[in-house]
């Protein structure tokens, strides 16, 4: 992982180093002897890419190589728009079957309503203060920061007309949330409906009969598998996209955008820390947590997570450390999976984030209030897809989508999401294990004596 890193990060320097010495006049080589250095120094990454196979590295190496056909050979980037394009339409393809199979079993498939008990409304209850919270912080950082001023895309259409278009008064906005017919819903790519919609059916499934309810939740859950298994297949594609919208965005506006991603990440990491601070540590006081202990029996899952860019890998050793801090086995084995779905604290602040980042590219002033529907939004779209690779560019797309905005700025993010991944997953991995203490001590079942010590590891070895 560290030298793959390393050797992503070597390349990608000098392929800028070049770039800035050819525009600052620093060196006298020929522009045709630059581009010919530049494409040499992406040969090692193909070769690692082919070695190593990794997804991942390659949206890295086709970013990369998008940048430099885009540079080098403007009007033919700006045709490759195309691979972008059938990219996302598989991914809208994905949204609204996804989100109904996800949030219908994951409401159902924890028993009905009236057995979920007071552990189940008091982390549903927490996890959704807490998520609102992120979302704000994402809001407030972008609108300080304003990283996706200057990137001046051009779209089609006028995304500021489009918005206007849309109902404005507070009723207008909150009966729009309601479908009055869920196929028009699903065809107009209307997701907040499709939410609401799979939210309600959720509910009502769990309050009928077991033997009526058996074989709802079983499609529910199968329809959940087969779009898992069909978002790896369309994700096996974005490379290709990747390298598409990328020499398409250098071909049509040049390299100055790059500077705005810098600073998408640089906020991001300064709103996530923000984050943690401003409303994990006062948590943790309010809850009295042992602030000393809770630390090391979290530093080994969120060091995994932050290094492999996966809260799943780091799942099982979070279980074991927070039941070793003094947490019950029962409040541990709820709390840390459900979380899992209804509790990405890092996941929602970057989502909030970044649409506002693709709002600022496109040149889009959202008021208060388009910001705030955005928010509840996201509120509701970010519940039930943890486990779906790049779940956050199906939901940031939708997202998109359904505000009318440009998808090109998405697909500048993708480029860099490996890096923002591991910030916010290790977030998501640390709220999580923060949440089970939460509300094992408020249940009052908090085992203040327990001492977290390291493991012991005993050598049968002769």
């Amino acid at each position: 992982m560290k030298r793959s890193l390393l050797t992503f990060i070597l390349a990608g320097a000098v392929v800028l180093l070049l770039h800035m010495l050819n525009e600052y006049h620093v060196i006298t080589l020929s522009i045709t002897v630059l581009s010919v250095l530049r494409w040499i120094s992406l040969v090692p990454l193909f070769i690692f890419g082919f070695q190593k196979k990794s997804l991942t590295g390659w949206i890295i190496i086709m970013l990369l190589t998008g940048f430099e056909f885009g540079y080098d050979f403007p009007d033919a980037g700006i045709q490759l728009k195309i691979l972008s394009d059938i990219f996302l339409k598989l991914i809208k393809t994905i949204i609204a079957p996804l989100l109904f199979g996800t949030l219908v079993s994951g409401i159902a498939g924890h028993g009905n309503l009236r057995q979920v008990g007071r552990i189940g409304w008091k982390s549903i209850l927490y996890f959704e203060i807490v998520t609102t919270f992120a979302l704000a912080v994402g809001l407030i950082a972008i609108n300080v920061s304003q990283a996706g001023s200057g990137v001046a895309l051009a779209p089609a259409e006028s995304p500021q007309d489009a918005l206007k278009s849309n109902p404005q008064s507070a009723v207008e906005m909150i009966l729009h949330i309601f479908p009055d017919n869920i196929a028009k819903s699903v065809a107009e790519g209307q997701v907040l409906q499709v939410v609401v919609f799979s939210i309600l059916f959720g509910i009502g499934l769990s309050l009928v009969s077991e033997k009526k309810m058996k074989p709802m939740l079983q499609f529910a859950e199968s329809l959940s598998e087969v779009m898992f298994k069909f978002t790896n297949i369309v994700m096996y594609f974005a490379p290709f996209a990747v390298f598409g919208a990328m020499a398409y965005t250098v071909g049509k506006y040049g390299i100055t955008v790059f500077s705005n991603l810098f600073q998408l990440l640089l906020t991001l990491y300064l709103a996530l820390i923000a984050f943690m601070v401003l409303v994990l540590v006062p948590v943790m006081i309010i809850a009295r947590v042992p602030i000393r202990k809770f630390f090391r029996a979290v530093s080994e899952p969120f060091t995994l997570a932050f290094a492999t860019a996966s809260s799943e890998s780091a799942l099982p050793i979070a279980m074991e450390n927070m039941e070793r801090l003094g947490v019950p086995r029962k409040i541990v084995s709820f709390v840390l999976p459900t979380g899992y779905s209804f509790n990405l604290d890092g996941t929602t602040l970057y989502l909030s984030l970044a649409s506002l980042f693709v709002a600022q590219a496109a040149g889009v002033h959202l008021t208060l209030g388009q910001q705030l529907v955005m928010m509840l939004t996201l509120m509701l779209t970010s519940k039930g897809v943890a486990g779906v690779p790049r779940a956050s560019l199906v939901i940031l797309s939708a997202t998109v989508a359904s505000f009318h905005l440009p998808p090109e700025p998405v697909f500048l993010i993708l480029g860099i999401d490996a890096l923002m991944d591991m910030g916010r997953t290790s977030v998501n991995v640390f709220g999580n294990c923060l949440a089970s203490v939460v509300v094992a001590r408020w249940e009052g079942e908090f085992n203040d004596r327990a001492t977290f010590e390291e493991p012991i590891v005993v050598d049968d070895s002769p």
